[in-house]
């Protein structure tokens, strides 16, 4: 069946119009969504045909080969002409007064819709799933492949649809469906922190010589004293002999080990009862003083005093109490 040169074939609507911007007819409100305006002829073709209701139409460029949906807002257009969002004449690669194909299709309830937008910025605002529910109400279908516009704050956002179920396009119109948001196109994954570059070995041998070189610590070294002020019978090891082994041992018993030329001279020179250290014995001076010979003479021939008796148990008088 054809009227006035237009075919429609039972139930379906197809014709071919001219698209212009809805900037043409001072419609602003066109741009918040995905709705176009239609000549009035559209209307009374539309009512005499069984279609489904709300009417969707599958738009086409056949030039750039591009496919996109749209609802229908209003049939106050001129003849021969249609009016859409600019958001929409850039995803299907449409100037003004292309041509453009128009087809009424019926489209599945969408149950899962995955977006992403194009900046971070998105992201940033306070809450973009309320920003998002209100824009998509003006929205009656979406299509794969699109990229949708979010006006907000005087500033307009692209969000691309890259995955709907359960087809390519779908009807969101009364309907609940679940929205997934994948990472915006500009998003940039943070930078892992490099691991520290190995020191050669010769920067690393530098650092540790210093540590070799510091003096280590040795305990208990020193020499011991008694309180009652007695020579010591036994003379301990001293830190410059336990510290090293190249250094000459302590002499014990007050006599240093003798050296090749003058041992016999320095062993009867050196007083008894007196601490003499290796490198020190052969500068032990040639002549003691006589006061501190005496001294040493005198503590010699001191005897060593006498104890006190231990104290012993159970001694003394027997007492009898009868007297």
């Amino acid at each position: 069946m054809y009227f006035d040169g237009y075919g429609y074939h039972g139930t379906s609507f197809e014709q071919t119009y001219r698209c212009y911007p809805a900037s043409f007819i001072e419609k602003p409100q066109l741009e918040s969504g995905d709705k176009i305006i239609m000549p009035p002829s559209a209307l009374d073709r539309l009512a005499s045909l069984h279609i489904d209701y709300p009417m969707l139409f599958e738009l086409r460029n056949d030039a750039a080969e591009r496919v996109s949906h749209c609802g229908v807002l209003e049939f106050i257009a001129e003849e021969g002409m249609i009016y859409m969002p600019y958001w929409m004449m850039e995803n299907m690669l449409l100037q003004e007064g292309d041509i453009v194909r128009l087809k009424n299709v019926t489209l599945p309830k969408g149950t899962y819709v995955k977006l992403q937008p194009h900046t971070k910025d998105f992201l940033d605002i306070s809450n973009p799933k309320a920003i998002l529910e209100t824009t998509l109400r003006n929205f009656s279908c979406l299509t794969i492949g699109d990229s949708i516009m979010v006006a907000y704050n005087n500033k307009k956002y692209y969000i691309d649809i890259i995955e709907s179920k359960p087809s390519n396009a779908i009807s969101i119109i009364e309907t609940d469906c679940e929205v997934d948001f994948a990472p915006p196109l500009d998003y940039k994954e943070p930078e892992r922190p490099v691991a520290p570059v190995p020191l050669n070995k010769a920067t690393a041998q530098v650092e540790e010589d210093p540590a070799a070189t510091e003096p280590k610590f040795n305990p208990f070294t020193g020499a011991g004293r008694r309180l009652d002020g007695k020579p010591l019978k036994y003379e301990p090891a001293s830190a410059s002999s336990s510290g090293s082994k190249d250094k000459k041992p302590v002499a014990t018993n007050g006599t240093a080990p003798p050296s090749a030329g003058s041992s016999s001279q320095t062993a009867n020179r050196q007083a008894q009862g007196k601490l003499v250290f290796g490198a020190n014995a052969s500068r032990i001076p040639k002549e003691t003083p006589k006061k501190e010979a005496t001294k040493d003479a005198k503590q010699e021939q001191q005897p060593e005093k006498k104890e006190d008796p231990k104290f012993q148990p159970f001694t003394g008088k027997k007492y009898s109490l009868r007297g």
